[in-house]
């Protein structure tokens, strides 16, 4: 019963089943519904519960004929049966039905994986796996020639690139070469172009930048020509457009070269090249003018192209500039006006109060937070920087010119500041006309003008009051120095000028300990003040923290790389701890600064003396007397080392230039006799002796010899000699005898407490002979001991070197040579100053280093 009703409806079915007829629309009906695809009415469906329970769902599928079952058409069973016929209302197929053995195509539902070939029996492949690999991509034919230009234009690109990176790297060698083979490889596509018959096609863009590139890199390496080269096939060639614009650049290598009439034709035929649309890089290429007009000196000319500028785009560089013209034709009235617009050139920077944050909006305070120290922020700051760099510069130059006095000039420029948006500046132009004052040595004016600022704010007081200090330092009027130290430390703790020169006044008073304090702080306030640094390492090594010391300089040497008077300091601490060798490096280091200083020659002679190496030390001392034939110790050492190396004759010229440098000193003079005396020229040691009697009548050494040569040469002024050498000695005996009873006759003058005041008078006496010198600076002082340490040395070894010469061979000795030369031999005697050996130079120069590091930073520029 069942099966003839599954019959029945099939037979429904198929009556309800027609052919498409070729006019009918074959996609129509897509739209129907199929009530096999509704999955939520699959509990109700009685045939798909019945497949489920039973062994209905798991017969073999159907064959290409539909239905195809033993009982003959079946239609789909469903829940709704034959309600809702499966054939479109114009009688086509439904989708996927089989007619004729082929399955209707399924175009809407591709993507899904349903293909019109497939039957309805095939197996569900969306992905497509069933059909293998796909077949391989056809091989490129490079043979063909658009394939080789293709090849050919990347090449070039890449080179291209590469020789700019290499230029961005420094590698200016190689940015060229990548030019070249740029250029060879353009040539090489164009050649290719014109075979291929191509020619009409030619990539203008590369070939320009090609050329461009390479002209720049010809620039960049300094080859001129061939850059002027370059650039003049660019020019050339018609079918660049705006190629005139490149003899900007050949005017700049003409400025490179010096060649100024053909920059200036080259500027102008570029501005002529140029529209008016272009306006800054015209006012750009104006300014350029102007400028090599200033390089030729042809200042009307220039102010000509200044002036424009000013009245069309006005700028900071152009309006100094201008005023710079005007200040070489001394045109009074035109540096006034010049100043005025200078100082009313509008910078179109915001204002600095943008950059403070706000209490209530958090995020307005997050976006100012990020944007304060941004790169734009900088470039703003630096402009301001440079802004005011030039109108200080500009003030203080024209201010001595436009008035009568230069004070007045300075006044009228304050006046003008203070009236425009620079107010902040009108103070430090008032520092630096105090300033101006101190080099025209009115330091009168000058603390006046800088007493000013004791009521003004507390960065201007600050600086006033710190250069005050330093004036009344270099005055030696340490109280002052330091009441006005304090005053600039009160208004601004953080001044390490003001800290220093705190610490100079403490180290005066040899408080080291608390000058070190000082000169930490303001190392912790500025770490780049080398200042401190430097006077730090000096109060160390008064301290005898010579570890310390050495560790300041050694800093300080990583800084200022080129320091004399820091590997000068470097050397001597060597010194002083016993490591000549070190100390030799170091002072080698002094020599290649400053190769001509003849006395940090001379101190390395000395240290070659010292280790014994006389042959360097001789041609050190050498190179010293070259430079600065004047030095005393460099003289005495090369004639002892002449007279210990047996030529006598040699040592002649040094001792009477010593002569000439101290000609009231008679034991120069009588070196010079022993020299001829010991080289055996016996007649004119005679006359030099007989000289020497004439200008010091009562020299016992002198009538001495006289009477020994006299005698042996058989003269007859030997009873004459003779005569005044015994008054000589009885004169002499007098004056020993009344020193020695005077100094009997005091020692029982004293009583109690007398000796103590005496001696302390006495040192009272010796503390104010001093230098002044070495109570002024730290760095002076130090030097000056080092100083005296290797003098005491070398004048006692000179001293033994003299007393040791060699006697035996000379006929006219009468008495012991260590008798005769004892009066005269130590040329460090108490009848002269004694000086300072192998840094006396270095030593004045370590004074006026220690007054600028003292006072020259706190003095603005």
């Amino acid at each position: 019963m069942n099966v003839s009703l599954h019959h029945l409806t099939g037979e429904r079915e198929m009556e309800n089943v027609h052919l498409a007829v070729e006019e009918d629309d074959l996609y129509s009906g897509y739209n129907d519904y199929n009530p096999t695809f509704d999955s939520e009415e699959l509990e109700n469906d009685v045939g798909f519960q019945q497949a489920v329970r039973t062994s209905h769902g798991r017969r073999p599928p159907m064959t290409a004929k539909f239905p195809g079952t033993a009982i003959g058409a079946r239609p789909l069973a469903s829940s709704f049966g034959s309600r809702i016929p499966l054939a479109s209302s114009m009688g086509r197929p439904m989708t996927g039905a089989v007619q004729n053995g082929a399955a209707r195509p399924m175009t809407a539902v591709r993507a899904a994986g349903y293909t019109s070939s497939l039957t309805r029996g095939s197996n569900f492949d969306p992905l497509g796996r069933s059909r293998g690999p796909a077949p391989p991509l056809e091989a490129k034919n490079e043979n063909t020639p658009e394939e080789k230009i293709k090849i050919l234009e990347k090449k070039v690109n890449d080179l291209i690139e590469e020789s700019c990176m290499g230029q961005s790297m420094g590698a200016s060698q190689l940015a060229l070469e990548k030019a070249k083979e740029a250029g060879r490889t353009e040539r090489a596509l164009v050649r290719q172009r014109e075979q291929s018959g191509n020619a009409d096609h030619i990539n203008l863009d590369l070939t320009y930048s090609v050329l461009l590139n390479l002209a720049n890199q010809y620039e960049n390496n300094e080859m001129y020509p061939e850059a002027l080269n370059s650039y003049q096939v660019i020019v050339k060639n018609k079918m660049f457009s705006n190629a005139g614009r490149l003899k900007v650049n050949m005017a700049n290598i003409y400025v490179k070269q010096k060649n100024y009439s053909k920059a200036i034709k080259f500027y102008r035929m570029a501005l002529d090249q140029i529209s008016n649309a272009h306006k800054e890089m015209r006012i750009k290429i104006i300014q350029n003018i102007g400028v090599v007009f200033v390089r030729m000196g042809q200042y009307t000319d220039a102010i000509t192209s200044f002036e424009h500028i000013m009245s069309e785009s006005p700028n900071i560089k152009t309006g100094f500039n201008l005023i710079l013209c005007y200040y070489a034709i001394s045109d009074r009235d035109r540096m006034k006006k010049a100043f005025q617009k200078l100082i009313s050139v509008p910078l179109g920077i915001d204002d600095e109060d943008k950059y403070i944050p706000s209490n209530d909006d958090t995020s307005s305070n997050m976006v100012i937070e990020a944007i304060k120290n941004d790169k734009l922020h900088q470039m703003e700051r630096d402009l301001k920087v440079l802004t005011e760099k030039y109108i200080m510069t500009a003030a203080k130059l024209i201010a001595p010119a436009i008035e009568t006095s230069f004070a007045a000039g300075f006044d009228w420029c304050v006046d003008m500041v203070k009236s425009s948006q620079y107010v902040e500046l009108a103070n430090d132009l008032e520092i630096n006309k105090a300033i101006t004052y101190l080099r025209q040595k009115d330091f009168n004016q000058a603390v006046e003008t800088l007493k000013t600022f004791e009521k003004k704010d507390s960065r201007v007081k600050s600086a006033a009051a710190t250069n005050l200090s330093f004036l009344y330092f270099l005055e030696k009027d340490y109280d002052q120095a330091e009441r006005y130290t304090d005053l600039a430390m009160n208004a601004d703790r953080y001044n390490p000028a003001a800290l220093i020169n705190k610490g100079n006044t403490v180290f005066v008073k040899q408080d080291y300990e608390k000058a070190a304090e000082f000169y930490k702080e303001a190392l912790r306030n500025d770490s780049s003040c080398t200042e401190a640094l430097y006077n730090l390492g000096l109060t160390y090594k008064r301290l005898n923290r010579l570890e310390e010391a050495l560790d300041c300089f050694l800093k300080l040497h990583g800084i200022l790389r080129n320091s004399a008077q820091v590997m000068y300091q470097l050397a001597n601490l060597y010194e002083l701890l016993e490591d000549p060798q070190q100390a030799i490096e170091w002072m080698m280091q002094v020599i290649s600064v400053t190769p001509t200083d003849s006395q940090a020659l001379a101190k390395l002679g000395a240290l070659h003396d010292g280790e014994g190496d006389k042959s360097q030390a001789f041609q050190y001392y050498c190179e010293s007397f070259r430079y600065f034939p004047s030095n005393i110790d460099v003289i005495e050492w090369l004639g002892a080392y002449y007279i210990e190396t047996q030529f006598c004759e040699n040592a002649i010229q040094y001792f009477e230039r010593a002569t000439l440098i101290q000609p009231t000193q008679v034991k120069w003079q009588l070196m010079v006799a022993s020299c001829y005396r010991r080289s055996g020229n016996y007649q004119k040691a005679l006359e030099t002796y007989k000289d020497i009697h004439r200008k010091f009548p009562e020299n016992a050494e002198c009538l001495r010899f006289l009477v020994r040569l006299s005698t042996d040469m058989g003269l007859k002024e030997v009873q004459e000699y003779a005569t005044k050498l015994k008054k000589v000695e009885k004169m002499k005996e007098i004056r020993e005898q009344r020193v020695k009873s005077g100094r009997e006759g005091s020692a029982r003058g004293r009583r109690e407490g007398r000796e103590g005041s005496a001696g302390s008078a006495e040192m009272d006496v010796k503390a104010v002979s001093q230098p002044e010198s070495k109570q002024l600076s730290p760095q002076l002082d130090s030097g000056r001991d080092s100083g005296h340490s290797s003098n005491s040395t070398k004048g006692e070894r000179l001293s033994a070197k003299m007393r040791s010469l060699p006697g035996s061979n000379e006929p006219y000795e009468a008495s012991s040579p260590k008798e005769i030369d004892a009066s005269y031999v130590d040329p460090l005697g108490p009848q002269m100053e004694r000086p300072k050996t192998g840094a006396k130079k270095r030593v004045e120069d370590d004074d006026d280093f220690a007054d600028e590091e003292l006072g020259d930073d706190l003095l603005p520029e």
